[in-house]
């Protein structure tokens, strides 16, 4: 019986790999903080009077914070799943 290989589960992704819906949000995500930050740079200009330089940098934070999530979402390491019942048995 130990012989048997598992099925996978149907819509399920092989050990591994990422779902590409748990990816599915990047881009909007990347859209809304830079977004986020440029409304945020440009209020502090109208209210400032500093005409580009809170738009620039809410562009430049907003879209490197951005690419920062980004990165570490998609460079995150996989959780290992053993395949083997025998890894977890102890060593004499």
């Amino acid at each position: 019986m130990a012989d048997e290989p598992r099925n996978p589960i149907p819509g399920s992704t092989p050990p591994g790999e990422q779902s590409p819906w748990a990816l599915a949000g990047l881009g909007m995500q990347f859209f809304a903080s830079i977004l986020l930050f440029v409304y945020a740079g440009n209020w502090l200009d109208r209210r400032f009077d500093t005409s580009p330089l809170f738009l620039l940098g809410g562009l430049f934070v907003g879209g490197g914070g951005a690419f920062y999530a980004s990165y570490r979402r998609l460079t995150k390491p996989m959780p290992s799943r053993s395949t083997d019942d025998t890894d977890s048995l102890p060593k004499p």
